[in-house]
């Protein structure tokens, strides 16, 4: 097995609580176009879009290395503070972080209460279930019933708890802990992106854990790609890193980077067939 992959065991498939690094909120009302050092919310435990080098411990990943490029390139600093999910945004909408980094689906719900930049990642959704016997789901509707592992409050858990699921929801847990309970029986699935499923599973061939090929799909809530969260107040902020993002994608920095941490090019829309399409209720709240 690589030896990184491996020691990439503490990582978690979706975003927990992490140690903060030493950072100041900043106000409300100073816009982030106008700072000299951004603050930007992430996890730091969502490999490999958020996530501390096993060897060098520092805060690398995808979307971390995509907002320092644009960073640099408008002549900014940023310091990063970690949360879980909720934390993430309630940093943003609160004014003490000036963005979020983390693989936020550019959601209709989302874009409701924060700006969103353009697309830095396309992708669609997998189930993530055992090898042996598929844990008893060979259709949507065999999903009734089993138990799903997730954060709660995620669309993935939302859409689990749609099609009656019981939802067995973690924080703060390392990836080990999500595998082992579907590999246990403790839980039967994980639904969440496929390209994170992928390198899990990567980084522990020998959980007898498979994603299944048959059951890729995507929602109302993520078929528009990931992006950057911003302050809904700030749309200067918006069109200055939506500016450098399209310069980072046509100089082939985006590819590059997309290549490096997920050894595809994430940037593109995604080609996949007989995806299954979701509308995920609002009154689902995956909890």
């Amino acid at each position: 097995m690589n030896s990184k992959l491996k020691k990439l065991i503490g990582l978690s498939l979706v975003a927990l609580v992490g140690v903060g690094l030493t950072a100041c909120g900043k106000s409300q009302d100073q816009k982030g176009a106008d700072q000299k050092t951004w603050t930007v919310a992430t996890s730091g435990t969502l490999y490999p879009t958020s996530y501390h080098d096993p060897k060098t411990k520092k805060l690398t990943g995808y979307d971390i290395e995509v907002i320092r490029a644009v960073a640099k390139g408008l002549h900014k600093k940023v310091v990063f503070k970690e949360y879980n999910v909720d934390g993430q945004l309630t940093a943003v909408k609160t004014g003490k972080a000036q963005m979020a980094v983390n693989d936020f689906a550019i959601s209709p719900e989302r874009k409701n209460q924060f700006l969103m930049s353009s697309p830095i990642k396309h992708s669609f959704n997998s189930l993530l279930v055992r090898k042996d016997d598929q844990s008893g789901i060979h259709s949507w509707a065999d999903i009734k019933g089993k138990k799903a592992a997730g954060e709660a409050g995620t669309n993935y858990q939302r859409l689990a708890q749609q099609l009656g699921a019981k939802l067995v929801n973690y924080d703060n847990v390392s990836n080990d802990v999500y595998l082992k309970g579907v590999q246990s029986g403790k839980t039967d699935l994980i639904m969440n992106d496929y390209y994170l499923q992928k390198l899990a599973l990567a980084a522990y061939p020998n959980s007898g854990l498979e994603i299944d090929p048959d059951m890729y799909f995507v929602t109302n809530e993520d078929g528009k790609g990931e992006g950057i969260v911003i302050n809904k107040k700030d749309k200067a902020l918006q069109k200055e890193v939506n500016e450098e993002l399209a310069k980072l994608k046509k100089d082939g920095t985006l590819t590059k980077l997309a290549k490096k941490f997920y050894g595809a090019d994430v940037t593109k829309k995604t080609n996949v067939k007989n995806l299954k399409y979701f509308k995920i209720s609002s009154k689902y709240k995956g909890e």
